[in-house]
């Protein structure tokens, strides 16, 4: 679908759309990807794990039959892994095969420092597309903060100094969608270059929609005891509260073994569907009896 379909240029197109793709967005949501895409500014999306920030630019890209280029953040990251490095087995073959070819060093120099011998990483993909991409800087908190500050050189000018091969400028500005689950505290420099959403826990109706629209043959009371039973669970002081994933992972698994309602056998067969974590399991179990109560 190209980025000037119609339906792209309004709000209520834009969840259409987003709907269409079993994505459920509401009007803010559908608002900052309007924006996104008028503004061609960044997005920054922050909230819990778990509650479909990676998704939007999934979904975005397919919106805009584009392609989805994905910087997965973590501690450690640096340029070589996010923008470029020279294919250095590839050179040094090169200059084995060429040694006695009668070249100048200026010449071979120029030759293996080509961007034929260059290995481009997803920011530097991402600049070099024929076709706005979408970019998605996944859990940007985990990065450094030396990475964040490069990051932000590159979102105001989308371009890059190689120094063998000089400034390489975005042929087309990709669409760009950093995600946060808060781990860490952004700086302020990052957040004013970016719109910015929070997307937190569906809403009961909402997440009971969204288990709906992804599971199609699950039944309406099913689909409103499970998300009764995640918003109880996310209201409990555990280390890692389950997140709409965990909702869709669980309806799919009672969906597999043919049940029609929960009861408390059911739910202590399935806890690990939805919880991760031990002390999360044992400070459930003390409360499995009321929540078995909320779901009779």
């Amino acid at each position: 679908m190209s980025q000037t379909h119609p339906q792209l240029g309004s709000v209520e197109g834009i969840q259409a759309v987003l709907r269409e793709r079993n994505y459920i967005a509401d009007l803010p949501m559908a608002t900052a990807l309007r924006l996104v895409m008028a503004l061609h500014k960044p997005l920054l999306v922050e909230g819990p794990a778990g509650v479909g920030k990676t998704q939007v630019a999934k979904t975005l890209a397919d919106v805009l039959d584009t392609r989805l280029i994905r910087l997965q953040c973590y501690e450690g990251l640096d340029t070589a892994q996010a923008l470029y490095e020279w294919n250095y087995p590839k050179q040094m073959l090169h200059i084995r095969l060429t040694e006695n070819v009668g070249e100048s060093v200026a010449q071979r120099e120029a030759e293996i420092f080509s961007e034929g011998y260059l290995l481009r990483r997803p920011l530097l993909e991402a600049i070099s597309q024929d076709a706005p991409p979408v970019l998605l800087i996944d859990e940007i908190d985990r990065a450094d903060e030396e990475f964040e500050a490069f990051l932000l050189e590159l979102l105001a000018e989308f371009q890059v100094t190689i120094p063998e091969l000089g400034t390489l400028t975005a042929r087309h500005r990709p669409y760009v969608i950093l995600t946060s689950n808060r781990s860490r505290e952004l700086s302020d420099a990052l957040r004013r270059r970016c719109l910015y959403l929070w997307q937190n826990y569906p809403a009961f109706d909402k997440e009971v929609e969204i288990i709906r629209v992804k599971l199609p043959g699950i039944n309406q009371r099913l689909a409103e005891k499970v998300a009764t039973v995640m918003a109880h669970l996310r209201e409990l002081p555990l280390s890692k509260a389950p997140g709409v994933a965990e909702s869709l992972d669980w309806a799919q698994a009672l969906v597999s073994l043919h049940k029609e309602s929960l009861d408390l056998p059911i739910l202590e067969q399935t806890w690990g569907v939805i919880l991760k974590d031990r002390d999360d399991l044992a400070l459930v179990e003390a409360q499995k009896h009321r929540i078995a109560e909320l779901v009779a």
